[in-house]
């Protein structure tokens, strides 16, 4: 047996160890409780965070203009 062929067979038998293990299930289960927690968490997604970013520096900058008028009417009618 060249020794390539022994190579892929042992990785396919370790393959087949690894699936049939408890550890696969363990890998599975880990998983599943991870994505359990973070729908628990009601994380938002790194687009939906650049997202709210933008909306607020937008209405912070229409608060200031906002700002800036009342400021300036006060000054003339003061």
């Amino acid at each position: 047996m060249e020794k390539q062929a022994f190579l892929q067979d042992v990785q396919q038998r370790i393959a087949e160890l690894f699936r049939s293990s408890p550890a696969a299930d363990l890998e599975r289960n880990v998983k599943a409780m991870l994505a359990q927690t973070f729908q628990r968490m009601d994380l938002v997604t790194r687009e939906e965070f650049e997202i709210q970013l933008e909306t607020v520096a937008r209405l912070r900058q229409r608060v200031e203009a906002l700002e800036a008028r009342i400021a300036a009417r006060t000054d003339t009618t003061g």
